[in-house]
């Protein structure tokens, strides 16, 4: 039987008493972490959220407390009052935050007990994620998350102070929206007062934050939850949350300038972390040439190199081919990577690549003067030669070549093979933070399953005024006023300066191929809205689990998130989503057609 709290509260959480309250009568309460019978004396670990501490019991002094703390086991919710002692010199445990103290138990209190967990809630535990999700609510006291949202929760709290520093308004928009699909696919909740329509939920508060500059709110900040319903990864997850900021009256420089202040004082304050402004930048087309990608990570090197121009009269037809097609011949140098890569390795890496969409992937090595390569036989002295010269071949490096009619694919393969080169060959530096802006983005992208140009942000980002006139002429060729800020190969936020007027809105809908008549029906309340004196503004958000993730040093958004979803968007500690029954559905007048399950 349970025992009551009445006549103690909680005076100390376990893991902030030191050896400077030594003397004190405290009182912690938490739960059995272990418990240790050495005869005459027991000690149990209780553990709450900040840490564990030690509970001496002995058997001579305290002979009915001694024999309650022989029934207790893990788990179980206990509240404990004593004094605060020193362990002896032998007994102090330096692997512990409290470990030169214990509290010698005046008073036990059995809050209740607990069934036996199917896993040990213990630090770095290797139980299977599946089994720890199911049970994520024990999951959630082991202490890598129990600091990971308590970090959470100090980043949340800097960033609010940073902004209302600097003359912020936090301010809510709706969770119930339009449906306004441009891009990722929407969560779409039925209505049950209108029936047969649906509100959205909001992938992000875009239109709403340029409605209040338009209101004269000037500085909007807001963290909020999104949603898309769209496929999972290790950063991704159907709802996430942003810290979303928008400004009136501002340029790139204001924007970049204000958020490299916030991260500042975020590393600053939740990691003592001094960070060195201005941060690097590179434009979009600058990033993809040396690095393959829009996101890259600069805490090493493997840059990528062109090689095209070598092969201009080359009578190899892989190279021939990819040129002729309009793409382009790119490598990664390897320092010492003859050595590191055998060539059952290179076999491995060149179907790796294939996941890119890559035809393959050619290589060369250079090892004790000798040249082994997939390729060099099909070129002449004079390529071999220019390939060397280039790339400053020494001896024990490797060359890795891809080549495709498409610079996009050649781009996404190589881009990714850096980063896999450099993991495995301990090349990332994980105690670091490399922050750069990306800009200068192109404004659309083709995409040639529909026919049509798409916004490569979204359909709000403003082109560069001296680009204006190509979306006339040659749309592909615009440039866009959005910037990125990357950490580690992570994009962690994104912007950009916004259309503001109704004109060159309406011009950006129609190269989207909407015609006046959808771009009213779509966002109708916007062009209305720019008719009365809309601002020039932009902002930017940022995806706060994969900033946290960063600053926590782990690799998965879900170990930063309280209640994940898994990879197909369910969640299995509730089993949601869920059936719900008829009834539901005759108040929405909604009737399910779905598939026939085969047998």
């Amino acid at each position: 039987m349970s025992d009551s709290m009445q006549g103690l509260s909680r005076t100390h959480y376990c893991g902030t008493l030191s050896a400077a309250d030594i003397g004190q009568t405290v009182t912690v309460m938490g739960w059995v972490q272990k418990q240790r019978d050495l005869g005459s004396l027991i000690f149990v670990d209780v553990r709450d959220r900040t840490g564990i501490v030690q509970l001496n019991f002995n058997e001579t002094t305290h002979k009915e407390l001694f024999d309650k703390a022989f029934t207790l086991r893990a788990e179980y919710v206990v509240a404990a009052k004593g004094i605060v002692a020193a362990r002896g010199e032998a007994a102090v445990n330096r692997k512990m935050a409290t470990g030169e103290i214990e509290i010698m138990v005046e008073d036990l209190r059995l809050l209740n007990t607990a069934a036996t967990p199917p896993f040990e809630i213990v630090e770095n535990s290797d139980v299977r994620e599946e089994l720890r999700l199911k049970y994520r609510y024990l999951d959630l006291r082991r202490p890598e998350l129990t600091r990971s949202l308590m970090l959470r929760h100090r980043t949340a709290q800097a960033v609010r102070r940073y902004l209302d520093e600097q003359g912020f308004l936090e301010i809510e928009t709706p969770m119930l929206i339009r449906s306004t699909p441009e891009g990722a696919r929407d969560y779409l909740v039925p209505s049950r007062v209108h029936q047969g329509t649906f509100y959205a939920l909001p992938q992000s508060p875009q239109l709403y934050k340029q409605l209040l500059m338009v209101g004269g709110y000037d500085r909007y900040m807001q963290i909020t939850r999104c949603f898309r319903d769209e496929d999972l990864r290790a950063d991704r997850q159907p709802e996430f949350t942003q810290i979303d900021m928008e400004m009136s009256f501002v340029n790139e420089e204001d924007v970049i300038a204000l958020n490299e202040g916030l991260l500042s004082y975020v590393f600053k304050n939740v990691l003592d972390v001094e960070l060195k402004t201005p941060f690097q930048r590179m434009t979009w087309q600058e990033s993809m040439d040396r690095f393959g990608s829009d996101h890259p990570d600069l805490r090493f090197g493997l840059e990528l190199c062109d090689l095209s121009d070598l092969f201009a009269q080359t009578s190899f037809k892989v190279f021939a081919g990819a040129l002729e097609a309009g793409g382009s011949v790119r490598c990664i140098r390897v320092p010492g990577g003859a050595s590191a890569f055998t060539r059952k390795d290179l076999d491995k890496l060149t179907e790796w690549v294939k996941t890119y969409k890559a035809k393959g992937l050619a290589w060369l090595k250079l090892q004790n003067g000798e040249v082994s390569s997939s390729y060099a036989k099909f070129l002449t002295e004079e390529e071999n030669n220019a390939v060397a010269e280039r790339m400053g071949l020494e001896d024990g490096d490797l060359l890795l070549v891809v080549a495709d009619g498409k610079n996009s694919i050649v781009y996404a393969s190589l881009g990714a093979l850096r980063c896999e080169i450099a993991k495995r060959l301990g090349l990332i530096d994980k105690t670091e933070f490399r922050f750069v802006w990306i800009t200068e983005f192109p404004l659309l992208e083709y995409d040639e399953d529909a026919g049509r140009y798409v916004a490569a942000h979204h359909p709000f980002t403003s082109p560069m005024a001296q680009d204006v006139p190509l979306m006339e002429t040659d749309p592909g060729k615009v440039r866009a006023r959005a910037y990125d800020i990357v950490l580690n190969g992570f994009e962690i936020g994104g912007g950009s300066i916004r259309i503001h007027n109704g004109d060159l809105q309406q011009k950006m809908f129609a190269l989207l191929g909407f015609s006046q008549e959808e771009a009213q029906r779509r966002f109708g309340f916007l062009l209305e809205a720019f008719k009365y004196g809309a601002p020039p503004h932009g902002g930017l958000a940022y995806g706060f689990d994969r900033l946290v993730m960063l600053m926590a040093g782990l690799d998965a958004i879900r170990d930063v998130i309280a209640f994940p979803k898994v990879q197909n968007a369910s969640e299995l500690m509730t089993d949601c989503p869920s059936e719900v029954d008829g009834a539901q559905l005759r108040e929405l007048a909604l009737t399910l057609d779905l598939p026939v399950q085969n047998s």
